[in-house]
Order: structure tokens, then C-alpha cells, then sequence
């Protein structure tokens, strides 16, 4: 049976706009145990912060987190699959592209979820170790 984008994605995705501080989304991700932001300006999609670019790109980097924006951190070259697309689309994005997470835009281009390699392997292999450690309850 075929299985869809929008019967694994993570629906409703937190959004900030580009001049929040990474030290926002730090908290915003702690307090709702997610990994990625989407970032936007009003309907547009304009990149993904991930955990890992607020510590690479903004940490890292020596700036102040609590002065530098998202806009400063965000992957901004997005690749994007549609709600409706079959999983092969979105596994084989992730792999062409080496990312874990691909935003899920509809078709007037207005994000409405987020697929993440841990969505997928819960899916299609949920007794692998990725599996079994993305279904596992929050680490606090």
C-alpha cells in the first residue's frame, strides 16, 4: 500500500519569523521537544533551524545567541515535498540532499509539516535503532 507524506509528517510546524534570536528558538525547542523551526516571513517559507545549526552556525560561531537571529542560523536552500507525495519522494530527497528533515508545503506553497527521518523509520522500520530510539518518550 502506498504510503503518503502526510501520514508520517509531523503536522502544524513551529514557525518563527527571521529576526528571532536564536536563544528564542533554543527555549522554544526545549519546551516543546522538537528539533527544527521553520523559519518564515508572513506566507513565505524561508528556511529550517535545526538544534545542530543553532550550535554550529550561532554557538560556534562565538556571536552573541541572545543578538543573533535565525535568519543568521537557518538552512535557507530548502528542498520541500508536498503532503500528498509518496514517502519513496521524501526518502529519496533525504538522501540526494544528506538532510534529516524536509518541510512539507502545500500547494500554494504554505508549510503544513515537517518529515524527519525519525518519522520515517518509526514508519518503515520501527524495530531498527532508529526507529526504536525516535519512538522512545522525551530524554529531560
Amino acid at each position: 500500500m502506498t504510503q503518503h507524506v502526510r501520514d508520517v509528517m509531523t503536522p502544524d510546524p513551529v514557525t518563527v519569523e527571521p529576526l528571532t534570536s536564536v536563544t528564542a528558538v533554543a527555549r522554544m525547542m526545549r519546551d516543546q521537544d522538537i528539533g527544527a523551526v521553520l523559519v518564515t516571513e508572513g506566507d513565505r517559507l524561508r528556511g529550517l533551524v535545526s538544534d545542530r545549526d543553532l550550535v554550529v552556525r550561532a554557538v560556534a560561531g562565538g556571536g552573541d545567541p541572545s543578538r543573533t537571529t535565525v535568519a543568521d542560523a537557518c538552512s535557507e536552500d530548502l528542498v520541500t515535498v508536498g503532503p500528498d507525495d509518496d514517502l519513496t519522494v521524501a526518502v529519496h530527497l533525504m538522501r540526494e540532499h544528506s538532510v534529516r528533515r524536509v518541510p512539507v508545503v502545500d500547494e500554494g506553497h504554505h508549510a503544513v509539516g515537517i518529515v524527519a527521518i525519525g518519522d520515517l523509520a518509526i514508519e518503515r522500520d520501527p524495530d531498527s535503532a532508529l526507529g526504536d530510539i525516535s519512538a522512545a518518550e522525551p530524554n529531560r
